[in-house]
């Protein structure tokens, strides 16, 4: 069965912040308990997902710079987070391992500080998305201090894994989101031809391990199934058969959400309705850059994208709606002031000498959604 484009309305979306289900301090539910619990779920929940998080090496300078020698990453994100804190769940694709130091480093071999993968956290960000084709660009080492600093920061991560065995612990991983349970799957086409030395496991773009994880995350109990795919060509503002085939395949898998990184740019995002499940399916190709110190138009910004999860009339979790927005990456104007992802309903504080680059950006990005969405309105503010 062919996925069927439809248009689809938006339903509202709701900003509250997420809670779990409480527990009894004896560990058994009681009716005062029950009552709380239910007043925690929520009618429906949003999901926010933004693209690549770059660490490009005029970053970690500008960085060093406002921090007087310590890496400092205050006001990259003041101006979006408040948006990203209004999601019940956010989600980042994390495009460089965290080395540890003493020496980082930009392309093509990564590797950034702790403080940054903080300043993502603090900016509202609770997933991590390390499966991309840069998670080996520093080594097994690295890569597994990656995942020993997103511990650390208390946040949640999937994609990569410190052995085969970890991963089959860890998969699936099945979050509460008010009272939702949301199975996230993470997964790359490849690591820059780079391999494990030391066996470090990366999901790779593998139909039948992705079939069985979605099947498995499933059984689990997840009510609606979110992947996260590092695909397509880069710098192409359009996606390709390679793309279009997995997502379908991905949707007749029965997942909810596919959502695309790695071409640098936007690509279309489009609702659809699978005639197999009889469900609609949220794809969005590539959301772009979050934040980057790359140069040509189409990849000074990106886009983010909310999705609304709610219940049907039959207690069945059904994504619903969907909207978006872009934003773009200012690049510093003075040794104060870091690299800065600002919305586009604050364009107005683009650095003069850059709205050019805004201008060309914003104008060819919303080109391709006003043409080729399907579903997926832009916000209103």
């Amino acid at each position: 069965m062919r996925l069927r484009l439809i248009p689809i309305f938006l339903l509202g979306l709701s900003m509250l912040g997420g809670c779990s289900n409480a527990r009894s301090a004896n560990g058994t539910d009681s009716s005062a308990t029950a009552v709380a619990e239910e007043v925690q779920k929520k009618d429906s929940i949003t999901l926010l997902f933004v693209g690549d998080a770059m660490q490009h090496e005029a970053q970690l300078d500008q960085a060093k710079l406002v921090g007087n020698g310590v890496h400092n990453y205050d006001g990259c994100f003041d101006l979006i987070a408040p948006l990203v804190k209004e999601a019940d769940y956010a989600v980042v694709n994390l495009e460089v391992p965290l080395g540890g130091g003493p020496v980082y480093r930009g392309y093509p071999c990564f590797s950034a500080p702790d403080s940054y993968a903080k300043a993502l956290r603090d900016a509202g960000f609770d997933l991590f998305l390390t499966a991309n084709n840069h998670c080996l660009d520093s080594g097994d080492k690295a890569a597994r201090r990656t995942l020993t600093a997103l511990d650390s920061l208390k946040v949640d991560h999937i994609g990569t894994y410190y052995d085969d065995k970890e991963r089959e612990k860890l998969v699936p991983f099945i979050k509460e989101i008010g009272g939702y349970r949301i199975g996230f799957l993470n997964y790359t086409y490849g690591t820059n031809g780079i391999e494990p030395k030391e066996g470090v496991e990366v999901a790779l773009i593998d139909r039948e391990r992705m079939a069985q994880e979605i099947k498995k995350t499933r059984e689990a109990g997840a009510e609606a199934i979110v992947v996260t795919v590092h695909w397509g060509i880069e710098y192409v503002l359009h996606e390709n058969e390679n793309q279009r085939s997995l997502a379908q395949f991905l949707a007749d898998q029965d997942v909810d959400l596919i959502i695309g990184s790695h071409p640098h740019v936007i690509q279309p995002m489009r609702v659809m309705h699978n005639e197999k499940t009889g469900k609609d399916v949220l794809v969005v190709y590539s959301l772009g850059n979050f934040i980057s110190n790359m140069k040509t138009g189409d990849t000074r910004g990106g886009a983010l994208v909310r999705a609304n999860i709610r219940r049907d009339e039959n207690g069945n979790v059904r994504f619903s709606s969907a909207d978006y927005d872009t934003f773009f990456s200012a690049k510093p104007t003075g040794k104060t002031d870091n690299f800065r992802v600002i919305p586009s309903w604050m364009s107005e504080k683009v650095p003069a000498g850059q709205k050019d680059h805004w201008r060309i950006f914003n104008s060819a990005a919303r080109k391709v959604f006003d043409a080729e969405n399907v579903g997926v309105p832009p916000m209103r503010h």
